[in-house]
């Protein structure tokens, strides 16, 4: 049986690149050669797409030389069901014009190993929906309304999940009117407080206030990252607790529960995450303890109410839902991460899901939902262009 091409897509315009070149050259690094062919694909900071062996060694990017031997620059052919990655030659021989398109592989499946923007936010996967392609990660809506904090927290309301108070403010508002901002945070919720850029993950310009000038900090500081900030109630002495769900459609299953611990604060912030043990293992670094010892009834609570929110987003693959527990066992959403630094492999390692076995589900379920899609009847025939003329249709109002 001949292989599968499968493209590892990474990096690209986020200030998470880093951690998704961790991601992505792990993912790459763990797959089973003997099914796929592995193409990595990285997207440099400034959007430019490179593929080649080279990749797989984390020292390419210290830093990164795009004209290093081993690397092609290519793109993607967005016609519908090409998979092609295109790279473009110099044209040879006696009679050359110039550059000619060269196909380097045609892709039977995509696995998006991105974080925060312009790869984990709908962005990406509302490209490969174009080309389609079938790709691992959760759809453009879902992927959109996880990487937003603000809308996350509206739509979870909505289906009313439990999540903690908070308000949003604008970059606009906040450059305005400063004190504003500030009193209507007061009026709204207690100290402490929790500013957070709306679509940033990492805990990068994430930080807590315990009063009117720690606010005014968090903010200056949120609003570098993003126009738009959430501001979220603050608990005392919370226990995180992360919970994996891996699937499609009707087919779902968690992962067990860990509790990730700090390096003695509160706030579990991005040296907690990656820099621990060097960060060479990105999420995989982190201190954790499975499974978190909160019982059996609130881990089954947990497990039940990710599956349920995997639902809800129509999710697909693997995502990591994050929580906060407080010492009266009350529980609350912090976020859903639809792309988890290391795809979580480590918490499906001790559920008995070695990582090449956890790529292997990945693609399954790229498959399915591709198949699923291309069910859909997308040849609607009507005669609405016939006596269409210039200005519009006589007797309508096009």
């Amino acid at each position: 049986m001949a292989k599968k091409q499968l493209g590892v897509i990474f990096g690209s315009r986020t200030c998470e690149h880093e951690v998704s070149i961790i991601s992505g050259v792990q993912l790459a690094r763990a797959a089973d050669r003997e099914k796929y062919d592995v193409w990595p694909i990285y997207i440099a900071k400034d959007g430019r797409w490179y593929t080649g062996e080279k990749l797989l060694d984390i020292h390419t990017y210290t830093p990164f030389d795009p004209y290093a031997k081993g690397l092609t620059r290519v793109t993607l052919d967005l016609t519908a069901g090409s998979g092609a990655l295109i790279s473009y030659e110099q044209e040879k021989g006696l009679f050359a014009k110039g550059v000619v398109p060269v196909t380097v592989t045609k892709l039977d499946c995509v696995i998006p190993v991105m974080h925060g923007l312009h790869g984990e936010d709908g962005t990406l996967q509302g490209l490969l929906e174009l080309a389609n392609i079938p790709y691992s990660s959760t759809g453009v809506a879902g992927s959109a309304i996880g990487m937003d904090k603000i809308m996350m927290k509206q739509v979870f309301r909505g289906m009313g999940y439990p999540i903690l108070p908070d308000v949003f403010a604008l970059r606009s508002e906040w450059r305005a009117a400063p004190e504003a901002v500030i009193a209507r945070v007061e009026q709204a919720l207690p100290y402490p407080v929790f500013g957070k850029p709306a679509c940033l993950g990492s805990s990068i310009g994430v930080s807590r206030a315990n009063d009117r000038e720690g606010l005014r900090e968090a903010l200056d500081l949120a609003f570098t990252y993003d126009r738009r900030v959430l501001i979220e109630k603050g608990l005392e002495h919370p226990i995180e607790v992360n919970c994996s769900v891996l699937g499609f459609d009707s087919e779902v299953r968690t992962s067990v529960t860990e509790m990730p611990t700090t390096s003695g604060g509160e706030l579990l912030d991005f040296a907690d995450k990656y820099l621990t043990g060097g960060g060479s293992k990105g999420m995989a670094s982190l201190k954790r303890i499975m499974p978190a010892p909160v019982g059996d009834e609130m881990i089954h609570r947990i497990e039940s109410l990710s599956a349920q929110i995997f639902r809800a987003l129509d999710c697909k693959g693997v995502v990591r839902i994050d929580y906060m527990l407080t010492k009266n066992d009350e529980l609350y959403i912090t976020e859903i991460n639809t792309i988890p630094g290391s795809m979580a492999f480590y918490l499906w390692q001790e559920s008995g899901v070695s990582y090449p076995q956890l790529i292997d589900k990945l693609v399954e379920y790229a498959e399915k939902a591709f198949a699923e899609k291309n069910e859909n009847n997308y040849a609607y025939t009507s005669d609405i262009l016939n006596g269409v003329v210039l200005g519009g249709k006589k007797g309508g109002k096009l």
